[in-house]
């Protein structure tokens, strides 16, 4: 029987790039559906994918995580369309209106901390979040809360019994656990909604294994180091195109020192690749799973311990909260 796999966030990025790799890896054995908010983008990628994969099944969802509504009727969707889901990949995900600060950039240029900063954006990017009509904080809402409703609403084809599935998360080297506090989940009142979001997104994962495991379900997250895509562009976006040529360079040389540079969406994808090749159930569960690319260009996976701090007390808190939402 074909594997059923729904990707997030599908039309560009990381997650295009998985869809692609996915489909080189089992044209055949694949039942890909590409989530998306953007139907002409979507669109857009499945025929990109037909025309390398012309046997490829490749359907498409509508759908846009920071709106309850929309969420709620795609998950409705699935669940007529599939008797199952075997991969739920986690993908979509905002940065919204990030500022960035000279002055911190220059400074940190020339200090110990230049590669971090470069790899995660630290002391740097400050956001400033939007509010959904739902009354959520968009990031919260996006990159987050509505993959949890998505999950909860979908528990039917992805915890049958005899059969096992598998979230995979992805998340960020720039989730901080300094960023977060279980007393503002949403980051209501931070600077931070992002970076807030994905050490959100780790420890989720990490209580959604503790509740799902016994149902077959299971759970990872991943960081895919720094991409080059829309997300990581609209960082700075007065800098023209062609000074993000001219940084390339740059970016390549700090690769030879750091592992975390993957630089393209095809190697960004390469541990949610590595993951769709494992057992779910031989994974462990407080890896964060990270997708490197070495100095000579070649990819691999490396699992790193989650943090645990707070794990059980998120999952209590978190499980009442969105219930308030």
């Amino acid at each position: 029987m074909k594997k059923v796999v729904l990707v997030t966030g599908a039309n560009s990025g990381i997650g295009l790039a998985l869809c692609e790799r996915l489909l080189s890896h089992d044209t055949e054995g694949l039942h890909l559906c590409l989530a998306c908010r953007n139907v002409q983008r979507a669109q857009a990628a499945r025929a990109a994918l037909l025309a390398s994969h012309p046997a490829a099944q490749v359907d498409l969802l509508q759908m846009d995580t920071s709106s309850v509504f929309s969420v709620l009727r795609a998950a409705q969707e699935v669940k007529v369309r599939y008797k199952w889901l075997d991969y739920l990949y986690l993908n979509a995900g905002i940065m919204p209106n990030p500022e960035f600060d000279a002055k911190a950039f220059f400074r940190g240029l020339f200090s110990s901390k230049a590669i971090t900063m470069f790899a995660t954006g630290e002391g740097i990017l400050t956001q400033k979040d939007g509010v959904t009509p739902d009354g959520l904080q968009q990031v919260f809402a996006t990159n987050l809360f509505g993959h949890f409703l998505l999950i909860r609403e979908l528990e039917p084809v992805l915890c049958q019994e005899g059969r096992t599935s598998q979230l995979v998360w992805t998340s960020s080297s720039n989730a901080n656990r300094s960023a977060f506090s279980l007393e503002d989940i949403q980051h209501r009142r931070g600077t931070q909604p992002y970076s807030s979001s994905k050490y959100a997104t780790d420890l989720l994962s990490l209580s959604l294994n503790q509740h799902y495991n016994k149902q077959g379900l299971y759970s990872s997250v991943v960081c895919p180091g720094f991409v080059m895509t829309n997300l990581t562009f609209g960082i700075l976006p007065s800098f023209p195109a062609f000074l993000w040529t001219l940084l390339m360079p740059v970016f390549w040389l700090i690769r030879v020192f750091t592992n975390t540079f993957t630089l393209t969406p095809y190697n960004g994808s390469e541990a949610l690749l590595w993951l769709f090749r494992q057992k779910p159930e031989s994974l462990d569960p407080y890896a964060k799973y990270h997708s490197l690319t070495s100095g000579l260009g070649n990819n691999y996976t490396q699992p790193h311990k989650v943090q645990q701090v707070t794990v059980d007390v998120f999952f209590v808190c978190f499980f009442k909260k969105c219930e308030l939402c």
